[in-house]
């Protein structure tokens, strides 16, 4: 069975204050099947602009980012130099970011099943969280 989908999120933390609070969920959603980290990088980019950035699993300095590695169920190198350029072009001086890619592990049965019922995936759109509560908050003001 190949991949399911792979999505790629990127999470900043102003003034380097990466605290390990996601740490746990992140697990979970490893430990339950439901997500795969596939890749993953930090980038900082300090006051002056100069950039740094590491794979996850070279992280070895930080106890908290070091907790990354223990997630990480293999590195694929899908996320590319230019990729970690443009982030690290988009970023604040004086930040911290994330990026990881993770497979949809959950749906890969689903696609199975897609596949041996004869059917064929034509889309897959993924609307954020925040864009949703927008538009039923607003769909909600108009109702009342």
């Amino acid at each position: 069975m190949g991949y399911g989908p792979i999505e790629i999120i990127v999470v900043v933390f102003e003034g380097y204050q990466f605290t390990g609070e996601i740490l746990p969920e992140l697990k979970r959603l490893v430990d339950t099947g439901t997500i795969t980290i596939i890749d993953g990088v930090f980038v900082r980019k300090d006051a002056d602009g100069s950039i740094t950035s590491q794979e996850l699993d070279e992280l070895t300095d930080d106890q908290n980012a070091r907790a990354l590695i223990d997630v990480l169920e293999r590195v694929d190198a899908l996320v590319s130099d230019e990729d970690i350029a443009e982030l690290a072009n988009e970023m604040e001086p004086g930040t911290a970011a994330a990026l990881l890619a993770f497979e949809h592990t959950w749906a890969k049965p689903f696609q199975a099943a897609i596949v041996a019922s004869g059917g064929k995936l034509r889309a897959n759109v993924r609307v954020p969280g925040s864009v949703a509560d927008e538009v039923f908050a607003a769909i909600t003001e108009l109702d009342s």
